[in-house]
C-alpha cells in the first residue's frame, strides 16, 4: 500500500496546461445558453479561459443525488468554471461511457460519484495519463491510484448515529447515549440492513452500526432473530427500495410468522429501503405508525417522502447529510486544484482505496427526529414546512 501522494505532479500539470493567466477564471464562463442539460453527453468546449470540470453523478432516480448534482454544478458555475453534469441512473456501461466522454471533451478535473466503487478502472488510468485530478465525491472509488482527493461525511460517524438512533428509540438509550432509567429488559427483536455491497461507504455505515449495536446484542437485549447478522447477509443492492421490501417480506414469513415475538426495530441505512421496510411491515400488520406498534426504522439521507413519515409518527429517524455542504467543499476542493494548490484535508489516515490512502475532507452529520424537523430541516432552509407536510419538493 501506498500513502497519500502529493498534488504536485498533478496540480503543476494542470496549472502548466493553462498558464497563469488562464487560471484566473471569468465569472461568465459557466455553462451559459446551449450547455447541455444535465444527464445529456457531448457538452461544449470549454469558454476560452475557463477549466472544464466533469462532474458524473450515479443515478437521478434519488433526490439526494440530483440535488448533489445541481449543487455541485451551480457552485463550480459560479466559480467561473464550465461544468459537464451528467446521471447514470445506476448503470455501470452508462457511467464508464459518460466519464471517457468527459475526458474526450476536454474536462481537465473529474468529481465522481461512482455507481460501483471498483468498476472504474480504465478510466481512471486514462485520467492519470492525462493529468486530470480526480475527485471522490461521497463514495470512494477502489483500487486505483488515480484518486486525488476524498469529499464525503463521516461515514462510520454516520452508522454510529443510526444505531443510537435505534437504540433511543427502542428506549434503551437517551439521544446522547445514556442509558435510559426506564429502559427495557429485553430481549428485543431487531433486524438489520445494509446498503449496496458495491458502495464503499455501505461498510462503513454497517461497521459503525454494529459496533454501537454489539454490546447489547452480546447480553442479550438485542437479538437479531433472522440470524442474518453479517454485511454480506444484510446488503441490498443498489440500495434498493424494492429488494429492501422483499426481503423484509421475506424475514417477517420466515422468522416472525407466528407473531409471539414482535420485530421491535430495524436498522436501515437509507430512507428508499427504510420505506421498502416499512411497506412490508404494514403489509404484514404493523402500524401503521409507531404509536401504533410499528417497529423503529432508522435511514438516511432526509429525503422529503421520509422526512413526511417521521413527522407523522411513521419513520422514527434519518441522518442528515446536507448536500449544499458536500456540494460546497467540492467546490473548494476543485478550486484549489484549479489553481495548482493542494485541498486541505481533515483526514490522511482512514480512507484507504485497497491501492492508496487517499487525502479526504469529511463533514459532519445530523439526527433527525420529529422533533427537530422545523429546527434542522425547516429551520436551514433544506425544505420548507408546506414541503414537509405534503412530502414532496417544489
Amino acid at each position: 500500500m501506498t500513502t497519500t501522494r502529493s498534488f504536485g505532479r498533478r496540480a503543476s500539470g494542470l496549472a502548466a496546461l493553462f498558464g497563469a493567466g488562464a487560471l484566473v477564471l471569468s465569472a461568465c464562463s459557466g455553462g451559459g445558453a446551449g450547455a447541455p442539460a444535465a444527464g445529456e453527453s457531448g457538452a461544449a468546449p470549454a469558454a476560452e479561459g475557463s477549466i472544464k470540470v466533469g462532474v458524473a453523478m450515479p443515478t437521478q432516480t434519488s433526490e439526494r443525488w440530483i440535488a448533489d448534482g445541481n449543487a455541485v454544478k451551480e457552485g463550480l458555475e459560479k466559480a467561473g468554471y464550465t461544468v459537464d453534469l451528467q446521471f447514470a441512473n445506476d448503470d455501470i456501461p452508462t457511467q464508464t461511457q459518460q466519464i471517457d466522454q468527459m475526458i474526450t471533451n476536454g474536462a481537465k478535473i473529474l468529481v465522481i460519484a461512482s455507481i460501483d466503487g471498483t468498476a472504474l478502472s480504465s478510466q481512471l488510468d486514462a485520467a492519470g495519463a492525462a493529468n486530470i485530478p480526480v475527485v471522490s465525491y461521497d463514495r470512494l472509488i477502489r483500487d486505483n491510484e488515480n484518486v486525488d482527493f476524498y469529499v464525503s461525511f463521516d461515514n462510520y460517524k454516520v452508522g454510529v448515529a443510526q444505531a443510537k438512533a435505534l437504540l433511543t428509540g427502542l428506549g434503551l438509550t437517551d439521544k446522547d447515549g445514556a442509558k435510559a432509567a426506564d429502559a427495557p429488559v429485553g430481549p428485543l427483536n431487531i433486524e438489520l440492513f445494509a446498503g449496496s455491497a458495491d458502495d464503499n461507504n455501505a461498510g462503513f455505515f454497517f461497521n459503525g452500526a454494529m459496533d454501537t449495536l454489539k454490546p447489547f446484542i452480546d447480553e442479550g437485549t438485542l437479538v437479531v432473530k433472522s440470524g442474518q447478522t453479517s454485511f454480506d447477509q444484510a446488503a441490498t443492492l443498489r440500495w434498493s427500495q424494492e429488494a429492501a421490501q422483499k426481503r423484509m417480506e421475506d424475514i417477517l414469513t420466515s422468522t416472525y410468522g407466528g407473531g409471539t415475538e414482535p420485530l421491535a426495530g430495524v436498522l436501515s441505512p437509507f430512507d428508499g429501503i427504510s420505506r421498502g421496510i416499512i411497506t412490508a411491515l404494514q403489509g404484514a400488520g404493523y402500524g401503521p405508525s409507531i404509536a401504533d406498534g410499528l417497529p423503529i426504522v432508522t435511514g438516511q439521507d432526509a429525503e422529503i417522502a421520509s422526512i413526511k413519515l417521521i413527522n407523522d409518527g411513521v419513520q422514527q429517524s434519518t441522518i442528515f447529510k446536507d448536500t449544499r455542504l458536500l456540494a460546497a467543499q467540492a467546490v473548494k476542493t476543485v478550486e484549489a486544484i484549479g489553481k495548482g494548490e493542494t485541498p486541505e484535508a481533515n483526514d490522511t489516515k482512514t480512507y484507504d482505496n485497497g491501492v492508496k490512502v487517499v487525502p479526504s475532507y469529511l463533514l459532519e452529520v445530523q439526527t433527525i427526529f420529529k422533533d427537530n424537523i422545523e429546527s434542522d430541516i425547516v429551520g436551514s432552509g433544506y425544505y420548507t414546512a408546506d414541503e414537509v407536510a405534503a412530502g414532496v419538493t417544489k
